[in-house]
């Protein structure tokens, strides 16, 4: 039965991990995206 936990929290632990840097990474796209837009409008 405690295999099973740390099997699950573990899984559940490195999921939220992922899931973090994926959300960073697409955060930092969307500011590319509008650094580049705001540049446009500029001009």
């Amino acid at each position: 039965m405690k295999k099973i936990l740390l099997a699950l929290v573990t899984g559940l632990v490195g999921f939220t991990l992922a899931g973090c840097n994926t959300m960073a990474g697409l955060g930092k796209d969307v500011e590319r995206a509008g650094e580049k837009v705001q540049d446009a409008a500029k001009k």
